[in-house]
């Protein structure tokens, strides 16, 4: 393990919450979007994306133990990974009645993107303070870094 293994720990966990807040801000931005993609001749809305987050390596169960005294082997974590970014398959588009919309149905019904700006909010602020914790654990680290550069003086 490196002097540095904390600060690339931390790194991984800002690359990962900026991407999370990337994918928040398109969403958020689709919102209205009824012309995404084209799927076989007829356009599509625009689905909603989320980001899958894992561990880069090590077990949760391992660290648990560690942290319980029950294993006497040493745990350390690598940060974490983008797995996937998937769209929402399972949430049904909204309808929306209005007849004067260039992609109304025969009914006056409007096919609306799955984005919801009240989950997408509340997404947003758990990446965003996750981005902040993760900002504050960096500055702790380089602070110790620098400390002990001190110390050798």
């Amino acid at each position: 393990m490196s002097i540095f293994h904390g600060m690339n720990t931390t790194a991984s966990a800002l690359t990962a919450q900026r991407l999370r807040m990337d994918v928040i801000s398109s969403n958020m931005a689709n919102v209205d979007t009824t012309r995404a993609r084209q799927v076989n001749g007829e356009w599509e809305p625009y689905r909603r994306k989320s980001v899958t987050l894992t561990a880069q390596e090590g077990q949760f169960s391992k660290f648990l133990n560690v942290a319980l005294g029950r294993n006497t082997k040493s745990a350390v974590g690598n940060g974490v990974k983008i797995t996937r970014i998937a769209e929402d398959q399972e949430t049904p588009f909204k309808l929306v009645y209005d007849p004067t919309h260039p992609d109304a149905n025969a009914d006056g019904y409007v096919n609306m993107p799955n984005v919801d700006p009240l989950k997408e909010m509340v997404d947003l602020m758990s990446a965003t303070r996750s981005y902040e914790a993760n900002v504050t654990v960096f500055n702790a680290n380089k602070s110790m870094l620098t400390k002990a550069l001190e110390i050798g003086k």
